[in-house]
């Protein structure tokens, strides 16, 4: 049976994350604190943990530095603060986390049971999935105080769809940080989040890397060298007017289970651009968002990518896509911006010589 350990300071809610989590089948143990937390790991040995930020003598995020020190376990961040505090949990994924799950601020209450199903799925996942290290360069890169210079591109000739879920917020980096620094495309992202910690992405990523990134926020043009994050608890889409290619924020569909959703951007795609000028790259995450219309954007004469299981912190949409036979290439997370760049180059160099017209 899959050990969980629960770490937060309030009794009542390690009650009913207990509750939960022992009603999803699995065996757990609890601490009130990150000391209790460290003693309770090396006696216990979990297989994942649930970790409050917000807590005496030691804080989670002080705590899961140790944890990913002392003995690296797959975590789970569950506290308030995160609703409120994006960049504290986007700096819980840096040190290690695994993924995240905001609980309502105030008093315990039936929405909080509401949680229940999605709190099993990512502890489920989070005990099986692969831990990431960070190199030591990459490390001294993302705590740099000044931000690289960006990367420059003169024409649009490509446009990039990609599907992330678990992990994503590192797997990003590496995707970001491995891309050619002249790149004659956008980059379109559907990260699964919540409402209010995409910005907070965003803001990360464009002052780590050298890419223009941005949360997508009412219609805006494509531009090559820019990335567009879908903003959270909604879909991101991609629209034509005249002769442009704009993206846009739409409310969330109802009926599919992950926002901002892979499959809509995709497919939103397919209905305007011409399929040998996109690309779709299937990151890390569970479940299958965007394996279907990845492969149909295969099928149809453009080109994908799935990130290999050695670097996948969950391999489920990687994994679909490839059974799917959606999959032009399965290539590790930091092998991809490579791939991604010489793909471009040559569409460039085609499409020159043919005077293709890129967009439908």
């Amino acid at each position: 049976m899959t050990k969980v350990l629960i770490v937060d300071d309030s009794a009542l809610m390690r009650k009913v994350i207990a509750t939960m989590l022992t009603e999803g089948g699995f065996e757990v143990v609890t601490a009130h604190n990150g000391v209790q937390a460290l003693e309770a790991l090396r006696r216990e040995q979990p297989d994942a943990i649930t970790l409050d930020i917000n807590m005496p003598e030691m804080d989670g995020l002080t705590c899961l530095a140790r944890i990913m020190t002392e003995r690296p376990t797959p975590v789970v961040m569950c506290s308030s603060l995160t609703e409120k505090g994006a960049a504290a949990t986007l700096e819980a994924t840096a040190l290690g986390a695994v993924d995240f799950l905001h609980k309502p601020d105030g008093t315990v209450s039936r929405s909080l049971h509401l949680l229940q199903d999605k709190m099993v799925a990512k502890v489920r996942a989070a005990a099986q999935a692969r831990l990431r290290r960070r190199t030591a360069s990459r490390q001294r890169t993302v705590e740099a105080s000044s931000a690289p210079p960006k990367a420059t591109a003169t024409s649009l000739e490509y446009i990039v769809l990609v599907g992330v879920s678990t992990g994503g917020p590192a797997t990003l980096e590496d995707l970001l940080f491995s891309l050619p620094q002249s790149l004659p495309a956008a980059i379109v992202i559907a990260q699964h989040m919540p409402a209010g910690f995409t910005q907070a992405l965003a803001e990360r990523l464009n002052r780590i890397t050298p890419w223009t990134v941005a949360e997508v926020n009412g219609k805006q043009e494509l531009k090559p060298g820019h990335i567009y994050l879908g903003r959270g608890a909604a879909d991101v889409i991609l629209m034509q007017r005249g002769t442009r290619v704009e993206v846009t924020t739409v409310p969330a569909d109802a009926s599919r289970l992950w926002h901002p959703s892979v499959s809509r951007l995709v497919q939103s795609a397919l209905d305007i651009v011409t399929p040998e000028h996109l690309i779709g790259v299937q990151l890390t995450g569970m479940g299958d968002d965007g394996a279907a219309e990845m492969t149909e954007l295969k099928r149809l004469g453009g080109r994908t990518i799935a990130e290999a299981e050695e670097t996948a912190v969950v391999f489920g949409m990687p994994r679909e896509l490839i059974l799917l036979d959606g999959a032009t290439a399965v290539l590790p997370s930091h092998r991809i911006g490579r791939e991604i760049g010489r793909w471009a180059a040559g569409t460039v160099s085609k499409s020159a010589s043919r005077g293709e017209r890129r967009w439908a």
